[in-house]
């Protein structure tokens, strides 16, 4: 997080032992962790909107801290996220540079895109580009500002852009500013010039001139460029620059304006404003207005004429009391924002800083100090500009009262005309807003979801959520019925926003309908249209063993089998439309043409019984097929032949099935895919990757399909009237790590892809998925473009087919003749493993360019505008088959066949994130699952409660109904709570606050307060009443749990699009607890006593004790055998307030915040605690945990987690004084609030197969031994411990990702400062997983172009004493790193 280091420096203490023996003892002792981010924070900090992708696209950026996210809002007002791309640095501030002709830069692929801009505690100022090929940003450009850090005297605080995309300017927190030109040249430097002020070689700002002109000393709140008269040309004028400056020891802000005379190369006051009233906060500048303004303050705005700059005046003034009517719950920005207390314990408010802009009071209030007095005025809190129209300018305020007003500018001869309107909306206050195309506003709450409202007729309607889970105050991690993946129950944002998110792994899908268990055996699904424009589909078609049925698709799945033609006892191997109303069904024994009747159909044939017609091989059975428009292949495999036929009219309703071709085959056929849609390229913009624009040689809709061979390869075909022709070919070939050929690389499935450019997908029966490209210089060749033969439709083709020959020479697995020319030979870019059962390639839709779903041991989306092969766990349990189903009622959605069930589901797009939310109330502090009752336990504070403001409360974690509670006395705030094991019974330990204000004084010691020790014990008791907890096998309305879903019979539409509360992974989730319906739990209170202390940690101890903390001491507690009492045995005291307990076995950890972690040891015969260890750090603990008695994994307030060690100690000899070894540690640029054992993991059913020869030692077992921590931001990290052997290839691996162009951290950051932050030097470091997961986006030649990169090695600290290795083997790379992905996706 952006904190000041003069505000938040803190002494390091060095370690006892020297970095070089703290390396060894890590190494020696194999602990090497790898960190990977799961889920990255949600808290959006700046947004920007601009033509990123395309010149045409509609591109909204959010800002996140520690990553960018790049999205887009649909014509239905759901945002879709595209992009994702974490940083490696800490985000101060981004805008949207807009292209401008006359600054075109030097690379062509950035023409007509607007740029990026960044500023970061890199000290550089960043222009990205978009890569569309690579599909994340890539820098343009890099400015060095200042050194690396967050110095409020450095620039990089705060960004302006010029409108016309001419000028840019940064400012410092405080003092600095600087502003550049672009350049208008065609050379590699993107600014032309550039000035600081006040210069460099004067820090004080003196000059020539008189101080009280030139000196801008104070703190910069807001800047905006004042756009001149549009008529002149970009470099004609000189740039004004208008600031908002709070001078020290001034209690308003003044409005300065600024010139930058380029020919003098000077910055000049050009004037001042300054008005008695209000405190002014923000200047910015009326688009397309030349020279005008809007001052906001604290209760008024103010609308300036600076067209001119040396007469600044004000020439509209309204107060921001726009309605007398004010939000039924007023709720003002500092009250809801900053009053929040993270810590629990008022102490060290950087955590809040995260989620914070400057106070407007206070700019560098950044401990969240809120002790400036607050005004009952309102002020803008928000604001956006309606885009580029030809209308007057519109822009939609948002206030700190939650009230969207809409301002209308319009300019005459009188002057300008302000028109204001009434309020068009009332919410929480939001931080930011962005008037977006399409008239939507995108609005981001600060500790809550966002929403997404459409502009219309004057009035702000919403349309969807924006979700934020942030901030995140602590989880727990639950294998929830035995899943094969965990689930994460979490408290997340604040009142009133707070609420309790479940959070799963993988895409979101929502469960619509599931039939019993009755399907055993299918062997195929797919689902067919009536006619090729129909825009759904109309039947299913389901082929068992020997067996087919065919169901129609709508409000009802009901069987028409026999109405469509189908021949009900064969399997069906392939099936599809090859015509308006002609289906065809292709088995062992022949191919058949049905015409379905209007029984199955309204636009079936009228007649009585569907017609039928066959064509069936001599002397031979078919083995595979496929059904392409007018076009049918089928192969057989004994004789090897490919059968190309087609269908012609003889007269009405009757039809022939005839024979266009048949070649011999050299190899056996495993697969064939015909495309069903049109070639068309999407989104090409005139330059960016113009020569994949181009379709291959020969490719065309209908004509062109793919097969995959027993060779094994992959190979285009093309059909024209010359006869069938080999395009291209790919072998595969695929060795593993010992050099040896990997079996079962036979292609189960095969997709032609066109997005940007043209590729093939493969998956192999062995798990493993490939992607093959055309070699660049042929695909692209205009040359051979223009002697293409085929012509661009298939019925001409058809039409003047010669007749079939066969074939006689064999150089592929087709038979060509000698005239023919030799096919192009594919490019294998990326090889992956994602399981190890036969890959299935399901395309979402007919588009070439839609996504498809890859079924092996669990269903992945894979996301083919990516580059490379890049595919996402989807959220449902391990399928065999799956296809589309697009109806009225579910226009997207997905049948799946697992455990014998069909399964309608649907991808749940407007959910970015997987994650379900139960509003609660208040703010949730801590969760817990008492697993006897099947409850969650949540404690919440900030109730709007008359009685109380913080309670305990159990939750049904199917419904997210509160079932009971147990409230807290008036003025006591619950502050943690543990269940502890008391004799037989599972208790709950609760530590509560008795005092108002902070607990923990400036210098870390405690405050004289009060709290409670609370024993509630968890009672089954019997209620007849109806009201009752009932859990129930399904979720939603109690229709669609009961519906038995009989032969595939749907619900209403209603129904079917309902939300399910029930999306976890796997079917068991949805099974739920069937309760009788007169059971349900209480809280009894058994224990209560106070303290001299707030009560902010408990823990249990063995399984006999328990630990409570009360400020500075804390104490082994037991309960007594008759009853639930509580008695302390004994007691320590550490110098500063103790805020985390944890303990493993015999070991005890505590954590405060100064001294850091401290180990103890009770002795159960004397009663009394010893300290054994401490921490050689200073460091203000967030949370720690235990892994083992000898090792706890340390959260900070700062942003970084370490590893503290003491097995290389021997207790015997042992002085109070000694030190703990610093192992290793991991900045992460987040506070982590909360550490867990447990992962975030699914099994993998690979590991033994990986593990044998062609593997590494791969020792971890993450399912056991990882470390989760969830942070403000709302990020989940793990933490996975890998051997030393991988930890050396990986680190060698991660020291050329981190310097190769392709993937060094985009902002400019240096990866191994960033991640060495707030740690000692030399101490080793945690393995980048986010760095490293890069090297899975890129295709096997940049694969091995980072590997074979040159690196200059300027750290001296080594993990080993073992070189790095001099040549690293990609396999081997490739297969952790798939691993890693695998079980962390």
């Amino acid at each position: 997080m952006a904190v000041s280091e003069e505000e938040c420096s803190t002494a390091k203490a060095s370690s006892s032992s020297s970095p070089s023996s703290s390396s060894v003892t890590a190494s020696s002792q194999g602990v090497n962790y790898l960190a990977k981010c799961v889920l990255r924070g949600s808290v959006v900090l700046q947004v920007a909107y601009g033509h990123l992708r395309y010149p045409s696209s509609f591109d909204v950026v959010f800002g996140k801290e520690t990553s960018i996210e790049l999205v887009i809002i649909g014509e239905d007002g759901i945002v879709t996220s595209v992009c994702e791309q974490t940083v490696f640095g800490t985000i101060k501030d981004l805008a949207i540079l807009p292209w401008n002709e006359k600054f075109s830069a030097s690379n062509p692929q950035t023409r007509g895109k607007d740029l990026l801009i960044v500023i970061s505690d890199s000290g550089k100022l960043s222009f990205l580009t978009f890569c569309n090929e690579m599909h994340r940003f890539f820098p343009v450009a890099h400015v060095q500002l200042s050194d690396p850090g967050n110095s409020r005297y450095q620039l990089g605080r705060m960004l302006a852009v010029d409108s016309t995309g001419c000028f840019i300017a940064t400012s410092a927190y405080e003092d600095r500013l600087a502003l550049f030109s672009l350049s208008m040249s065609a050379g590699d430097d993107i600014i032309d010039k550039r000035i600081f002020y006040p210069p460099e070689n004067d820090g004080s700002g003196s000059s020539s001139r008189s101080a009280p002109r030139t000196s801008i000393h104070g703190t910069i709140w807001s800047m905006c460029f004042v756009s001149k008269d549009s008529a002149q040309t970009n470099k004609e004028h000189n740039p004004v620059l208008a600031i908002v400056l709070n001078r020290k020891g001034n209690t308003l802000n003044e409005l300065v304006l600024l010139g930058w005379n380029i020919a003098e190369h000077a910055v000049y006051v050009l004037s001042q404003y300054l008005e008695a009233g209000p405190l002014a906060h923000s200047i910015v500048e009326v688009p397309r207005s030349c020279g005008y303004a809007f001052l906001f303050r604290v209760g008024d705005a103010l609308l300036m004429d600076l067209r001119d700059a040396q007469n600044p005046r004000c020439v509209y003034r309204t107060t921001l009391e726009f309605s007398a009517h004010t939000p039924e719950e007023h709720i003002c920005c500092e009250e809801s924002c900053m009053a929040h207390d993270f810590d629990d314990d008022g102490l060290f408010n950087v955590a809040a800083c995260a989620l914070l802009q400057l106070s407007d009071y206070d700019p560098m209030c950044i401990d969240g100090d809120n002790s400036s007095g607050k005004s009952t005025s309102k002020h803008v809190y928000s604001f956006s500009w309606e885009p580029i129209s030809d209308r007057s300018p519109r822009i939609i305020l948002c206030l700190d009262s939650g009230e969207f007003f809409m301002i209308e500018i319009s300019f005459d001869s009188d002057g300008p005309e302000v028109n204001i309107s009434d309020c068009l909306y009332r919410s929480q206050p939001c931080k930011s807003i962005l008037w977006v195309n399409g008239g939507f506003l995108a609005t981001i709450v600060e500790m809550g979801d966002g929403v997404v409202l459409k502009v219309e007729n004057e009035r702000l309607i919403y349309t969807s959520p924006i979700q934020n889970i942030a901030p995140i105050l602590d989880m727990s991690i639950v294998n929830y019925h035995g899943e094969k993946r965990d689930q994460m129950f979490a408290c997340c944002g604040v009142a009133p926003e707070g609420s309790l998110r479940i959070i799963r792994s993988g895409i979101s899908v929502e469960k619509l309908l599931r039939t019993a268990p009755i399907y055993q055996g299918i062997s195929g699904t797919w689902t067919v249209r009536m006619k090729v424009t129909n825009s759904y589909h109309s039947f299913l078609v389901l082929s068992f063993v020997e067996e087919t049925r065919v169901l129609s698709v709508g409000l009802s799945f009901t069987d028409v089998t026999d109405s469509v033609g189908f021949q009900p006892d064969v399997c069906t191997l392939a099936c599809g439309l090859v015509g308006d109303g002609q289906l065809v069904q292709i088995h062992q024994n022949a191919v058949r043409l049905c015409l379905p009747t209007k029984a199955a159909h309204s636009e079936g044939v009228p007649l009585s019984s569907p017609v039928c017609t066959t064509w069936s091989p001599d002397n031979t059975s078919i083995s595979l097929g496929a059904v392409g428009q007018n076009l049918i292949v089928v192969s057989t495999s004994n004789p090897y032949f490919l059968f190309i036929l087609g269908v012609r009219s003889l007269s009405a309703y009757h039809y022939e099935i005839y024979e266009l071709q048949h070649v011999g085959l050299q190899y056996e056929l495993s697969c064939i895919s015909i495309p069903q849609k049109d070639f068309e390229i999407k989104h090409l913009s005139p330059v960016d990757d113009i020569g994949r624009g181009v379709l291959p040689v020969g490719v065309a809709m209908g004509i062109t399909f793919i097969i995959g061979t027993h060779r094994p390869s992959v190979e285009i075909l093309s059909f024209t009237t010359q006869g069938l022709r080999v395009l291209a070919t790919g072998t595969i070939s695929l060795t593993n790590t010992m050099e040896t050929a990997i079996s079962g690389c036979i292609p189960q499935d095969v997709r032609l892809v066109l997005v940007d450019q043209f590729y093939v997908l493969s998956g192999l029966r062995n798990g493993m998925l490939l992607r093959f490209e055309w070699p660049f210089a042929v695909a692209t060749s205009s040359e051979l473009h223009r002697h293409s033969p085929f012509p661009g439709r298939v019925e001409s083709v058809l039409l003047n087919t010669i007749t079939p020959n066969l074939f006689g020479s064999k150089t592929c697995a087709v038979n060509m003749s000698a005239q023919d020319d030799h096919p192009i030979t594919l490019q294998l870019i990326a090889t992956r493993r994602i399981g190890i059962t036969p890959v299935f390639l399901v395309p979402l839709s007919d588009s070439l360019d839609a996504d498809v779903i890859a079924l092996s041991d669990r269903p992945w989306l894979l996301h083919t505008a990516r580059h490379s092969l890049s595919y996402t766990s989807i959220s449902f349990q391990p399928s065999t088959h799956a296809t589309p189903v697009c109806s009225v009622e579910c226009p997207k959605g997905i049948l799946f066949v697992a455990e014998n069930s069909l399964h309608l589901v649907e991808m749940v797009h407007s959910k970015r994130l997987n994650v379900q939310k139960f509003n609660l109330g208040g703010t949730p502090r801590r969760v817990l699952y008492h697993s006897e009752s099947k409850l969650l336990i949540v404690m919440r504070t900030e109730l709007s409660n008359d009685t109380c403001s913080s309670d305990i409360c159990c939750v049904d974690p199917i419904s997210g109904s509160v079932m009971t509670s147990f409230k807290l006395d008036v003025g006591e705030t619950g502050k943690c709570m543990e269940l502890v094991r008391a004799g037989n019974d599972q208790v709950l330990v609760v530590g509560t606050s008795l005092s108002p204000g902070p607990a923990i004084m400036p210098s870390g010691e405690a405050e004289s307060t009060k709290g409670r020790l609370i024993v509630l014990s968890i009672e089954h008791v019997q209620n007849s009443d109806s009201g009752s907890m009932t859990f129930s096998s399904m979720a939603g309305s109690s229709s669609q749990r009961n519906s038995p879903f009989r032969e595939i019979v749907g619900n209403a539409t209603e129904q079917l699009s309902s939300s399910s509360i029930c999306s976890s992974p796997d079917d068991t989730s949805c099974d739920g607890i069937k309760m009788e319906e007169t059971e349900a739990w209480q809280l009894r209170l058994a224990y209560a006593n106070t303290l001299n202390g707030m009560v902010l940690a408990i823990c249990p101890y063995l399984d006999r004790y328990f630990l409570a903390s009360a400020g500075n001491a804390f104490h082994v507690c037991t309960f007594l055998s008759d009853n639930q009492r509580v008695r302390r045995f004994a007691a320590a005291r550490t110098r500063f307030m103790i805020t985390s307990l944890t303990s493993h076995l015999t070991r005890i950890a505590v954590g405060d915040c100064r001294d850091g972690i401290l180990f103890y040891s009770y002795n159960e015969d004397t009663k009394k605690l010893d300290q054994i260890y401490c921490d050689p750090s200073q460091r203000l603990v967030a949370d720690c945990v235990l892994t083992d008695v000898d090792t706890t994994v340390v959260s900070d307030r700062k942003g970084s987690i370490a590893v503290l060690s003491c097995s290389d100690r021997l207790e015997d000899n042992a002085s109070p004084e000694r030190n703990l070894t610093l192992t290793c540690a991991y900045y992460m640029g987040e506070i982590a609030m909360s550490i867990r054992k447990g992962s975030f993991i699914y099994k993998l059913p690979a590991d033994d197969m990986l593990n044998g020869a062609e593997c590494l030692n791969a020792s971890f077992d993450p399912s056991h031994s990882a470390i989760m921590a969830s942070t403000l931001l709302g990020s989940i990290m793990i933490f996975i411990p890998i051997s030393r052997e991988e930890h050396e290839l990986l680190e060698a691996v991660q020291a050329r990702l981190v310097v190769h162009p392709l993937t060094a951290p985009v902002l400019g950051n240096d990866h191994n400062e960033y991640r060495s932050r707030e740690n000692p030097v030399g101490v080793a470091k945690i393995l980048d997983g986010d760095m490293l997961a890069q090297f899975l986006e890129l295709t096997s030649m940049q694969q091995e172009a980072v590997l074979s990169f040159p690196i200059v090695s300027t750290d001296t600290h080594k993990l080993s004493s073992k070189p790095p290795p001099s040549c690293i083997p990609v396999n081997k790379v490739v297969q952790l790193l798939e691993r890693v992905h695998y079980a962390l996706n």
